[in-house]
């Protein structure tokens, strides 16, 4: 079975803004074309939420509200082709949180998108503390997804920067914080899937177990206080797992031997980037692993994930 998770359809409000000219890639038509060019049994279909930008956690409610009944119209619409996400903001507070159960329990959406930032809001700060209970009582995936662009943006305004390189520093940002600021550590049972790789994670991983090991020996680093774990940080980043969208099979390779293949889902990103589902599905193809860690990362692992 093959299953890209990370595949995206914008809700009709996004799709219609004049910025796309009328030619919004994510839509439901180019995920099933894609579908069917590519040989996939199931596309699995999320909101990437850039749209939130621009609003508040009052005002983005039912925008996302809207966004969650239109994926789940979609997956009735086209039964066992594709699976759909919901969409939430962490931090957003009891109203959003009542949204996401409602999408769960009555919508059947298999998972939740987030934001890895949401207008300066990360996923560690202290008021997502009632989210992350809330996904881990429901048992659903959680895939973070970097928004449209996260911090530097002064710098990557130009040369299409803030895609190929800030988001996934942006994803690579959150991911560390939830790691040091204990998210983890209260939520051992937390189902994360990182897209894009973590957003090169993996690259830094042993700079974020120095820092933590080196005690008063990095003293000029600045302060490890509080302490909100109890192992060093490599051990956390081996329990989430994490999309392959990265288009560039040595960084693959590199997750397989930083958290394992048993932690890595297939992920493509087309839609958004029609072009490169082909290039995403390859980066796994010409693995040199073995042919059971290459079926779970192409469609085992997000199986158990989604609960098909």
């Amino acid at each position: 079975m093959i299953i890209d998770f990370h595949t995206h359809v914008h809700p009709p409000h996004e799709q219609e803004r004049p910025f796309w000219q009328g030619r919004c890639p994510a839509t439901i038509e180019n995920v099933l074309a894609l579908h069917e060019e590519a040989s996939l049994d199931i596309s699995v279909i999320s909101s990437a939420g850039h749209y939130l930008r621009a609003h508040s956690r009052e005002e983005a409610l039912p925008l996302l509200r809207q966004s969650n009944e239109y994926l789940a119209g979609l997956r009735d619409k086209h039964p066992g082709k594709v699976v759909a996400l919901a969409t939430a903001i962490p931090g957003g507070g009891d109203a959003h949180l009542k949204e996401l159960e409602r999408a769960v329990k009555q919508d059947d959406l298999r998972g939740v998108l987030i934001s890895s930032s949401h207008r300066g809001a990360f996923p560690d700060d202290d008021n997502a503390r009632p989210f992350f209970e809330l996904v881990t009582a429901l048992d659903i995936p959680v895939m973070m997804h970097p928004p449209a662009v996260g911090f530097g943006e002064e710098r990557m305004m130009d040369y299409r920067l803030a895609s190929s390189v800030g988001r996934p520093f942006d994803n690579s940002l959150a991911l560390a914080r939830m790691i040091v600021r204990g998210v983890l550590e209260d939520f051992p049972k937390l189902k994360l899937v990182a897209s894009h790789l973590g957003g090169g994670i993996c690259e830094i991983i042993g700079r974020l177990d120095y820092a933590y090991e080196l005690g008063d020996d990095a003293f000029f680093l600045g302060s490890y206080e509080p302490m909100l774990i109890k192992r060093k940080p490599s051990d956390y980043l081996k329990m989430i797992y994490m999309d392959t969208t990265s288009y560039h099979p040595p960084a693959v390779k590199c997750a397989i031997d930083t958290v394992g293949a048993d932690r890595l889902v297939l992920g493509t990103d087309a839609p958004m980037l029609l072009k490169l589902k082909k290039a995403g599905l390859d980066a796994v193809r010409g693995l040199d692993i073995p042919a059971a860690d290459k079926a779970a990362i192409m469609g085992g692992t997000a199986k158990a994930l989604l609960k098909l």
